[in-house]
């Protein structure tokens, strides 16, 4: 049966719009907008087939791309038709039971959901197989779309690159001069985009996109455009499904522009609405310290105020002024929601220690570890509490972290730092080397 997905405003003024019309805002009140479904079509369904169908599709040579985001097109984007379709792979990341990493913090029952583990290394791919592919049925359709643009501090420029080019549409992306990784830049420029990196910040590269989606007819791909955040809306939806449609008692995420906070709730919401699951997860999202509004709002009672972000390892989340900042704390309020921090000494070493259990964690992984660490601490997540931390991008993509760690060019005390044993081409010296293993 037919599905329909159409704009509509956060705030509730009426109005729904189509969503191949350029739209970021409610032209009635200027708030953001959401993705709504037709839930009693779907609800048509009963939950029990839905979980069958998603469980038939994942791995089906049929699922455009191998997709998980499009095994769940109802649920996502029902109006792009297969020919226009962008995937890249996307989605169908593991969920990791890391039960020795939970052990060393005091928990019983801790997994990571590998985001990273995604073409362009991190999730934003969730979002922009959608956005893509809706750009590609929109130019299919005859609409005047010039190239797709974004503002970004790493993991968005690499994602809208990758898949525009996928595409053949043009790609134009703004980074902030000297604030993202090697691997992050060269991304995007290996994919053929054009990057322009600005003197400012990410806040002051979103204001200069915003204004050229307006003055040069750019497709605007951040996360204020809600198609983004219907893709990103299926991790919740895979969490679910990989513990046998079961929920934890928390999910901790690390926020940012704030997309992905909103993303999650409207992926539980759904399943929710639909009858998959009868429990909700409390979001807890941890922000860095160098750039916390969203964890200064909390404590303030949910005044948000913006604030100049201050440098920090976890770049992709140096941001001071986010942009979904109202879904989140929709979001927050509904799911009995925490806001925590961490410092760069706790970001750092909290990476460093997953490590030592087999991950290769991201810096922003490490603020989000670090903040379930505090929470275990404080007693507000429970020796026995199941919990999933999203991990939002590869470790592989911030070499300099981890380089800068191991050297103990940080700073501060670095007790995980494990450093070359320097030997000179002599066998006895290697072996004397390897005997003090014990």
């Amino acid at each position: 049966m037919g599905y329909r997905a159409v704009f509509r405003c956060v705030a509730g003024c009426p109005g729904d719009y189509p969503l191949d019309e350029v739209l970021y805002r409610c032209p009635a009140c200027g708030g953001l907008l959401e993705v709504g479904h037709d839930l009693p079509a779907l609800a048509a369904r009963p939950p029990a087939e839905w979980k069958r169908l998603f469980t038939a599709r994942d791995g089906a040579a049929d699922t455009p791309g191998g997709s998980g985001v499009w095994a769940r097109r109802e649920w996502v984007c029902p109006a792009v038709r297969d020919e226009n379709v962008v995937s890249l792979g996307e989605g169908r990341t593991p969920l990791w039971p890391a039960g020795r990493l939970a052990r060393d913090i005091g928990l019983e029952h801790l997994w990571i959901k590998q985001c990273g583990q995604s073409y362009s290394g991190s999730f934003k791919d969730l979002g922009m197989t959608v956005l893509v592919s809706m750009v590609r049925q929109m130019i299919a359709d005859g609409r005047p779309v010039r190239a797709v643009a974004c503002a970004s501090s790493g993991d968005t420029s690499a994602s809208l690159a990758a898949y525009a080019a996928a595409a053949g549409i043009p790609a134009v992306v703004l980074l902030p001069r000297g604030k993202v990784s090697v691997p992050q830049l060269l991304q995007p420029l290996a994919a053929g985009a054009l990057v322009v990196s600005v003197d400012t910040d990410f806040d002051g590269c979103m204001a200069i996109v915003a204004r050229l989606a307006v003055d040069e007819g750019l497709y605007l791909a951040n996360s204020m455009n809600s198609l983004r955040l219907e893709g990103q809306k299926t991790v919740p939806m895979e969490i679910v499904q990989q513990l046998g449609w079961d929920v934890p008692e928390f999910v901790v995420i690390p926020g940012g522009n704030l997309g992905n906070v909103s993303a999650l709730g409207a992926g539980f919401d759904m399943l929710e609405a639909l009858g998959l699951i009868t429990a909700r997860p409390r979001i807890v999202v941890a922000q860095a310290a160098a750039a916390n509004p969203l964890y200064l709002a909390y404590t303030r009672g949910w005044r948000f105020e913006p604030v100049v972000a201050r440098p920090t390892l976890a770049n992709a989340i140096q941001i001071g002024n986010p942009v979904s900042v109202g879904k989140a704390i929709r979001t927050l309020r509904k799911y009995d929601g925490l806001v925590e921090q961490a410092t760069e000494e706790e970001l750092a070493n909290a990476a460093a220690r997953a490590d030592r259990f087999g991950q290769f964690t991201c810096p922003h992984t490490g603020v989000a570890l670090a903040a379930t660490i505090t929470l275990v601490e404080r007693g507000i997540i429970r020796r026995n509490d199941r919990v999933v931390v999203v991990s939002t991008a590869n470790g592989l993509k911030f070499p300099e972290f981890k380089q800068r760690y191991h050297e103990a060019a940080l700073g501060f005390g670095v007790p995980y730092a494990n450093a070359p044993v320097m030997l000179p081409n002599d066998y006895d010296q290697v072996r004397a080397a390897v005997a003090r293993l014990g």
